[in-house]
């Protein structure tokens, strides 16, 4: 019988989650007897719609049995959705909820379903913890992925919603990526007045944006300097290599575990192609503070008896 055949396009190789994500999926194909090619569209919405219609619309007998891709712009490739249902190829969205998939469901035999983390809760977790390191208040500098990330606004909104009244935050953008963060610290810092503003905490939305942070603060030669390598910093994503080990090591004060769902998406492919169970339109997995939120507030109660 031929193995079942599954293409996973994922944004970039520039971030660990990412990285993750295809490690998961890798190990979780070795375990399911299956194959998968894992393809990067290079943090390009036009790239990853070019590459995916390509597949979509070549000879049917090279057709994968599922696509599963973590959508680059604002929109999950709604157009791109519909061409691969009507091929009769499964289409599993990544860290995003798709409002399309009710629809397409609903016409097409072949598995479509989203799972994502709890981006709402994400943002929650953030929140709390910048109450538990600025106890009195203070000034949060605060990285955001892209815009038109729904899981970026997602964060956003529900750790503005959740924040105690007396911390301000000041807002910049990153591409998931370290280096796009330090570049957009590096050029707040050029903008007049920014060395001097008051920063109490950096946040991050992954990890490796809060240590491109980090790089751009400890890059400056002012006479402040000292002011800002005194800061702390949380991030996201919470792999046990780098986020956790970055927690364990001091650079970062705090993150949040999110699960690699690229395994778990596959073990659902193969249940129902081979089981005919279908999978739920969206599933979702559960984010968690790392150290735990009541650590965390025991730590920096220690610290400030100290």
């Amino acid at each position: 019988m031929k193995k079942l055949r599954f293409v996973v396009n994922l944004m970039t190789q520039e971030n660990d989650f990412q990285l993750a994500q295809a490690a998961a999926a890798e190990e979780a194909a070795r375990r399911l007897d299956v194959n998968v090619e894992i393809v990067y569209a290079d943090s390009d919405p036009v790239t990853q719609s070019t590459q995916l219609l390509k597949i979509i619309q070549a000879d049917p007998a090279t057709h994968p049995a599922a696509i599963l891709f973590q959508p680059i712009g604002g929109i999950a490739l709604p157009q791109v959705a519909r061409a691969a249902a009507a091929a009769g190829i499964g289409w599993v969205v990544l860290n995003r909820y798709a409002e399309y998939l009710s629809e397409l469901r609903a016409t097409s035999r072949a598995p479509l379903f989203s799972i994502s983390t709890d981006h709402r809760e994400v943002g929650r977790i953030q929140a709390r913890q910048i109450a538990a390191l600025l106890p009195g208040g203070g000034a949060v500098l605060y990285i955001q992925g892209p815009h038109g990330s729904s899981a970026a606004g997602e964060r956003t909104s529900s750790m503005q919603a959740a924040k105690p009244e007396n911390v301000h935050v000041t807002m910049l953008r990153g591409q998931w990526t370290e280096r796009s963060a330090q570049a957009s610290v590096s050029s707040w810092l050029r903008l007049t007045g920014s060395q001097r503003a008051q920063v109490d905490l950096v946040v991050a939305q992954n990890d490796v944006m809060a240590i491109g942070a980090r790089k751009a603060l400890e890059e400056l030669k002012e006479a402040n300097r000292d002011r800002w390598l005194n800061l702390q910093y949380t991030g996201c994503d919470g792999l046990p290599e780098t986020g956790q080990a970055w927690v364990r090591s001091g650079l970062l004060a705090a993150t949040i575990v999110v699960p690699p769902n690229t395994g778990q998406a596959l073990a659902l492919l193969v249940q129902a192609l081979r089981e005919g169970i279908r999978p739920p339109e969206n599933v979702r997995t559960t984010p968690a503070s790392f150290p735990s939120l009541e650590s965390l507030l025991s730590m920096r109660s220690r610290e400030l008896h100290a």
